[in-house]
């Protein structure tokens, strides 16, 4: 089993995608999130959807089943993880990501959970943990992980 924190962007975009939401399901995949990277996609999503509803011309009855098709798949395959489990780690963190301190809770989770992160945002990438983009999370997920029954 693979274990690994969700940022906040990635949440945001895999979950309105086919791809994403296989990995967000898939077993083998052990997701968590911290609760203000949490906050901080449920923010993003309906603006996100809301964009791509308008550019296709979606009506807002769908976008909004939508909407909470993403977040129901979304809480039923993540476990958010509340501020004080990983709050002890706060400095250790954002040394870790200088460039973007406000990522500073999904490090500080990543190393409470010995976890990796997957992550497409750059300021993640040298911080000391695994990252896994979605691309190669994918390969590796079909690829290289067995089956759970």
């Amino acid at each position: 089993m693979l274990r690994l924190v969700v940022d906040a962007n990635i949440l945001v975009a895999e979950v309105l995608r086919a791809r994403g939401r296989r990995l967000l399901s898939d077993a083998r995949v052990q997701l968590y999130i911290a609760s203000a990277a949490w906050d901080e996609a449920t923010y993003e999503l309906p603006k996100r959807l809301r964009t791509i509803a308008e550019r296709r011309g979606l009506p807002d009855a769908i976008a909004k089943e939508l909407l909470t098709e993403a977040l129901l798949l979304a809480r039923r395959n993540l476990d958010v993880i509340v501020h004080t489990f990983y709050a002890d780690l706060e400095l250790a963190a954002r040394a870790r990501v200088p460039q973007d301190p406000n990522d500073w809770p999904t490090v500080a989770l990543a190393l409470a959970l010995d976890a990796g992160i997957w992550t497409e945002d750059r300021d993640f990438f040298g911080c000391g943990l695994p990252t896994w983009r979605t691309q190669v999370l994918q390969h590796h997920v079909h690829h290289h992980l067995t089956e759970t029954p």
